[in-house]
C-alpha cells in the first residue's frame, strides 16, 4: 500500500460533489470557493448567469 494510499489521496476530485448548469448543462465541480454557499450555486460562469438573467426579461 503506497503512502497516499494510507493518508486518503485528497486531489481526487471524484469524491467531490458535482452539479450540472442550469444554462448549458455543464457539470461542475465542488469548488472550495463555493464551500459556504453550495446550495445556491446554479451557474457554472458569470457568462450563464447573465444569460439566464436575459432570458427572464425577454420573455
Amino acid at each position: 500500500m503506497s503512502r497516499s494510499e494510507k493518508a486518503g489521496f485528497k486531489g481526487n476530485k471524484t469524491f467531490l460533489p458535482t452539479k450540472i448548469c442550469l444554462v448549458c448543462g455543464k457539470g461542475m465541480t465542488w469548488r472550495k470557493s463555493w464551500a459556504k454557499n453550495w446550495d445556491e450555486v446554479k451557474y457554472c460562469s458569470d457568462a450563464c448567469r447573465s444569460k439566464k438573467s436575459n432570458s427572464k426579461t425577454e420573455a
